[in-house]
């Protein structure tokens, strides 16, 4: 049988449609001749979520989402087909949340329960929530931003005042100044630093010489024999003693001259006699020298 041109150009086309209908499928992520199993999600809101988003779990892609079922009598009810990867166990308390990148990519992330050995059945129905993103977040945010929005204008504008207050400029000012005593300071004690660093050799060298004098000073002070000297002095105390015993006794000439009176009478008186004839002498030395040239004269 012999295919007239008609006929190859429509069987191109037909082909070419099927292409292109499995092309647009697998670019969307579903499989025509998948044996995935299906669950249902149930959500109350759906914002950015499309048929082919694509199922994570820990991060890994395990499905897409094949169908939205909007429930018009009950519009919180949207019910959301998942084809899952039969290999992956879905344990009891699943939960599916919407969760949404920076670029706005939207997907749905598994929340795969605790208990691994109690298992949903292939159809089971499982909740479904929106995970609130930073964006979310920002934008509950937004109220308590206005609301600080005039009390920031009236720090903005106290923070001018002050900008502009002269009173600033001057603490500017004495800061310079402080800047400039803090470094004419920290020279000061950078040359400080230095010249003791080169008289600490000397000092160095003197405080040895005080130690070795210490020292040699300690060894003398070892050397003394300090029993011998406590004898030496034990006797000079005791002749001391001996001789104020002497003087205090009326036996001997010390004792006597402390303790008679008439023998300290006598040497007083003999003393003003010696003192009279000196004086006598002093005044008539003829009377007791007599010098001639000639010879004697008889008186």
């Amino acid at each position: 049988m012999k295919l007239t041109n008609e006929v190859k150009i429509a069987l191109v086309a037909i082909v070419g449609i099927v292409l292109l209908f499995f092309g647009l499928q697998y670019l969307k992520g579903k499989k025509m001749f998948s044996t995935d199993d299906y669950y249902y999600a149930q959500f109350d809101d759906v914002t950015g979520m499309s048929a082919a988003s694509p199922v994570y779990a820990n991060g890994f892609k395990v499905g897409v989402v094949e169908d939205i079922v909007y429930d018009y009598a009950h519009p919180e009810n949207i019910v959301a087909a998942l084809s899952v990867d039969p290999r992956l166990n879905m344990p009891k308390g699943t939960r599916a949340e919407i969760t949404s990148d920076l670029l706005g990519n939207v997907r749905i992330e598994l929340r795969l329960g605790p208990n691994p050995l109690e298992l949903m059945q292939r159809g089971d129905t499982i909740s479904g929530s929106i995970h609130k993103g930073m964006m979310d977040k920002a934008a509950a945010m937004v109220p308590q931003i206005e609301q600080m929005l005039p009390k920031l204008d009236s720090i903005l504008t106290s923070v001018n005042t002050l900008l502009a207050s002269p009173a600033l400029a001057n603490s500017l000012n004495n800061v310079d100044h402080i800047t400039s005593n803090l470094n004419s300071a920290t020279h000061e004690l950078s040359q400080l630093s230095a010249t003791l660093n080169q008289q600490m050799p000397q000092m160095i060298a003197k405080t040895n010489g005080v130690l070795e004098n210490t020292e040699g000073l300690t060894r003398q002070l070892n050397s003394i024999d300090v029993a011998s000297t406590m004898n030496k002095v034990d006797q000079t105390l005791n002749n001391v003693e001996q001789m104020t015993r002497a003087l205090n006794s009326k036996e001997g000439t010390l004792g006597l001259l402390m303790h008679d009176a008439q023998l300290y009478n006598n040497m007083n008186a003999t003393m003003h006699d010696a003192d009279q004839l000196l004086i006598d002498f002093k005044q008539h030395p003829k009377r007791y020298v007599h010098f001639s040239v000639f010879g004697k004269k008889d008186k």
